[in-house]
C-alpha cells in the first residue's frame, strides 16, 4: 500500500522552550575563495543598525504623527476614565498636545537618528 504522506528527512530540532536551533553548516567546506569573498562582503558594512539588528530607519512626520496621535489618545483616555475629567474639556489640551508633541517626536527621532549615524561612522573607521 502506498505511503500517505512522506516522511521528514532530519529531526524536528525544537526544544523545551520553542527554540529551533540550527545545525550549521553542513554541506561541503567552502574554499579560499569563498571564504575571502564572504569576508569582502561582511566587510563592505551596509545600512546603519538599530537596536537588535534592525536597519535604522529615518525619521519622518508621519512616524513622529503616529506617536503623537497614540500618546493624546492615552491621555485622554486616562483623563476621562480614570481621573473622570469630562472629555469636551479634555478635548483643548489634546489638540494643544498634538501641537507641540509632533514637531518634539520629530526632531528627538531626528537628533538620535544622527547621532546613531556618527556612532556607526565612528565604529567603521575603528574598524579599518
Amino acid at each position: 500500500m502506498a505511503q500517505a504522506k512522506k516522511k521528514r528527512n532530519s529531526k524536528h530540532r525544537g526544544n523545551a522552550a520553542g527554540v529551533v536551533e540550527t545545525r550549521g553548516r553542513t554541506g561541503r567546506p567552502l574554499s579560499e575563495r569563498e571564504q575571502s569573498k564572504n569576508k569582502a562582503a561582511g566587510a563592505k558594512g551596509g545600512a546603519p543598525r538599530g537596536a537588535g539588528g534592525r536597519p535604522l530607519r529615518t525619521p519622518s512626520w508621519r512616524s513622529a504623527a503616529t506617536r503623537s496621535m497614540v500618546a493624546v489618545v492615552i491621555f485622554v483616555a486616562v483623563l476621562s476614565l480614570l481621573l473622570k475629567v469630562p472629555v469636551n474639556e479634555t478635548l483643548p489640551v489634546a489638540g494643544l498636545m498634538l501641537v507641540f508633541y509632533i514637531p518634539l517626536s520629530y526632531y528627538t527621532d531626528r537628533w538620535l537618528y544622527r547621532r546613531r549615524l556618527v556612532k556607526d561612522a565612528e565604529a567603521r573607521k575603528a574598524k579599518r
